[in-house]
């Protein structure tokens, strides 16, 4: 019967709930991740409001940057899924290269103004040093930068987005690349309700966990959780600590592991228990390709 299920999950549309519009990153890392698949994108504004979909509908599966190269970890998005009870189900890593885009009648001269997510503004400084003329102005998201100026037919404005977003909302690019690190990748991590996480994952290919922990407040407490991890050869692959509120000093631990066995890997996870407080298992999956 698990069978049928699981192929009846697979020919279903999927709903996908992402923070931002079409021709954000989060669509693209979607199509790319859900690729030869009918997915439907549910466009939110912000990351709470990804949680809230998949709160209200258990068939909603939500896509979340959670780090990047260059800007880091995405701390706020570590907790909301720690607290949403959600468990992951894949991960996807996006090469991200900015474009300058304007509306059609605009070219370079006619330029004063340029709009876009304040983490994409930093990633193009050098390209923005060059062209002081131009004031910078922070918006909420990237592709959204690039349909607000379209609707409103602002003219003199560009966005910083993907060339993707150009098309979509009728822009013109004026430069590709313009991001100053070419080695410029965001991870994204797909989580669903626990209940359908069998159906949605090749369980036989999973060779990566996520997990978070704390740890009693005492010397050697995290180089002995680790020294664990080291002798079932459990690869740690990133570590980070977040404060516990209202608990000075302490501090959560998520951690990703990457196995080449299972079973190594499950024998592992019991050994560091007794070691740990609140060990929650955030997600069991495939570890993921890199886009070119």
């Amino acid at each position: 019967m698990s069978g049928i299920f699981l192929l009846k999950e697979e020919r279903r549309m999927k709903r996908i709930a992402i923070q931002g519009i079409k021709g954000s990153y989060h669509d693209i890392a979607a199509h790319q991740f859900f690729e030869n698949e009918d997915i439907e994108l549910i466009c939110c504004s912000t990351f709470e409001q990804v949680f809230e979909e998949m709160s209200n509908d258990r068939t909603v599966i939500g896509m979340a940057a959670i780090e990047n190269t260059i800007a880091g970890s995405l701390l706020h998005n570590y907790e909301l899924l720690r607290d949403s009870g959600a468990t992951i189900i894949g991960e996807h890593k996006l090469h991200i290269s900015h474009s300058i885009m304007c509306l059609p009648e605009d070219n370079w001269e006619d330029i004063t103004e340029v709009n876009s997510h304040p983490v994409a503004l930093m990633q193009c400084r050098d390209f923005l040093n060059r062209h002081p003329e131009m004031k910078v102005v922070e918006c909420d998201d990237t592709a959204g930068s690039a349909e607000n100026i379209s609707r409103k037919e602002l003219r003199g404005h560009a966005a910083i987005c993907s060339k993707y977003a150009a098309p979509l909302y009728g822009m013109k690019v004026l430069q590709e690349g313009i991001e100053t690190n070419k080695h410029n990748y965001t991870r994204f991590l797909v989580f669903c309700n626990p209940q359908r996480a069998n159906l949605l994952r090749d369980i036989r290919q999973t060779n990566k966990a996520s997990l978070v922990f704390s740890l009693p407040h005492e010397e050697g407490s995290l180089s002995q959780v680790l020294s664990i991890l080291s002798f079932y050869k459990l690869n740690l692959t990133k570590i980070q600590s977040l404060p516990i509120i209202g608990k000075e000093w302490q501090y959560m631990f998520y951690i990703d592991l990457t196995f080449g066995n299972y079973t190594r890997y499950t024998q592992g996870i019991d050994a560091i228990i007794p070691l740990t407080q609140e060990l929650k298992i955030l997600g069991e999956y495939t570890d993921g390709k890199q886009s070119l």
